[in-house]
């Protein structure tokens, strides 16, 4: 039986970027929300969903509004960040969402 040659197609990858699927004010707090429910203990990663939403928004736009440099923003919210609670209060009301809380 003959060899055929086969041509396979290479799979391209790509990083997966959240910020880039978060576009209406909706789907952000919606994100947010699902971090303090699923992970309420997570600093870290409540963090990080405040960068990602900020990323979707703009970081230069956001520092402004929170009143922070941008740069301190992106070290604030990076995975090795430890942003103050004050810093949180600033970047969410510069994202427009809201924290809550309810009785567990």
């Amino acid at each position: 039986m003959p060899r055929i040659a086969r041509k396979t197609a290479k799979t391209r990858t790509a990083p997966y970027d959240v910020a880039e699927h978060l576009r209406t004010p909706e789907e952000m707090a919606a994100y947010l929300d699902a971090w303090l429910e699923e992970a309420p203990e997570d600093a870290a990663g409540i963090a990080k969903a405040l960068g990602d939403i900020a990323r979707a928004k703009g970081m230069a736009h956001v520092a402004k509004e929170a009143g922070l440099s941008r740069e301190s923003l992106y070290r604030a919210l990076s995975a090795d960040g430890n942003p103050s609670f004050a810093t949180v209060l600033k970047v969410a009301r510069a994202l427009g969402v809201r924290l809550h809380a309810e009785a567990v």
